[in-house]
């Protein structure tokens, strides 16, 4: 049974973490918080989420430095999961170009009709 996690922002700050842990395993809390732009009291939590959910293992292992480090380990479960929070988040992303370019169409013709040139760049 899937828990969802509760607020857009951190689906879309999971599913990050998920992406990275399923690239790079071996990425410290730290370098995860740099990498992604999440502070790191923020990954741990995530991280700690993600293992009592069960779509993460965390494994004991010695880096370079002959330190302890953690090794994360996406399970088949959290396979699952970044497969659902990639779909979901796919489908928001696109509700909201449809809605931007909806928007874009309106401001043009307001623009248009005020008497503004219709050629502002398109390709942006």
């Amino acid at each position: 049974m899937t828990h969802p996690f509760p607020s857009k922002s951190e689906s879309e700050e999971i599913l990050k973490l998920l992406r990275e842990l399923k690239s790079t395993p071996a990425l410290t809390q730290r370098e995860l918080s740099s990498k992604l732009g999440i502070s790191l009291g923020k990954v741990n939590f995530l991280l700690n989420a993600l293992i009592r959910r069960g779509f993460i293992k965390a494994q004991n292992i010695k880096n370079s430095n002959n330190k302890k480090a953690y090794l994360y380990i996406l399970t088949p479960h959290g396979l699952e999961e970044k497969a659902k929070v990639t779909y979901r988040f796919l489908k928001q992303k696109l509700s909201e170009y449809e809605q931007l370019e909806s928007e874009i169409r309106k401001l043009r013709q307001e623009a248009k009709d005020l008497g503004f040139p219709s050629d502002i760049d398109e390709t942006r």
